[in-house]
């Protein structure tokens, strides 16, 4: 028999990582759980890195997702807040693909907005609003981190349920922030990086 779609969202953090799984039911997505890794209590990087490990690993095997969507660092003036974010979303990554062999998709802030409010610009309690009415759920987190993971998942869901997107495999998504989008962003990242080397601190 085959798996249900079930798709975890990630929203990658250094004090707060969010996290939301849908199940997709008739068509529609279903809530199943939603929630936020809380590491602001852990002061060693290191420490951090291996508990986001941990924690999004048993998550993976807990719920059993058949497909896994990321929000994509966005780029910042701060560059070691910026090289802290990718270890923690890299570390995040290899914990489910250590657990499970599935699709890894990324979005940019600005589309997982755009595609669960309207506007690109919305802010978190928006976000969250438009989670809860569109799962018709009434989830009032301590910290909006859970809402943002959840859109994180929902997002994917309407890409990939997008039928221009199946037709053209995946070049939907590259114009709409999302896959071939997101790591081309990765790979602009890098090219930084080496021209500018002196913003790296060690």
């Amino acid at each position: 028999m085959e798996e249900p779609t079930r798709i975890m969202g990630i929203d990658p953090g250094t004090n707060y990582m969010g996290y939301g799984v849908i199940e997709i039911i008739g068509g529609k997505p279903h809530a199943v759980v939603m929630g936020e890794i809380d590491m602001h209590k852990i002061k060693d990087a290191h420490q951090k890195l291996r508990y986001i490990f941990e924690r999004v690993r048993n998550l993976t095997e807990t719920y059993s997702p058949t497909e896994v969507a990321f929000e994509s660092p966005f780029f910042g003036e701060n560059v070691q807040s910026m090289l802290k974010l990718g270890r923690a979303q890299g570390v995040a990554i290899a914990a489910v693909l250590d657990s499970r062999d599935v699709p890894i998709a990324e979005y940019a802030p600005m589309r997982i907005k755009q595609a669960i409010t309207g506007r690109g610009s919305a802010s978190k309690q928006q976000v969250a609003t438009m989670i809860n009415s569109i799962l018709g759920i009434d989830y009032q987190p301590r910290k909006l981190d859970a809402t943002d993971g959840m859109a994180v998942a929902l997002c994917h869901y309407y890409t990939t349920a997008n039928v221009l997107t199946q037709l053209t495999s995946g070049e939907r998504r590259k114009g709409l922030g999302g896959d071939s989008k997101a790591r081309k962003g990765s790979s602009s990242w890098e090219t930084f990086i080496k021209s500018n080397p002196e913003r790296v601190k060690g």
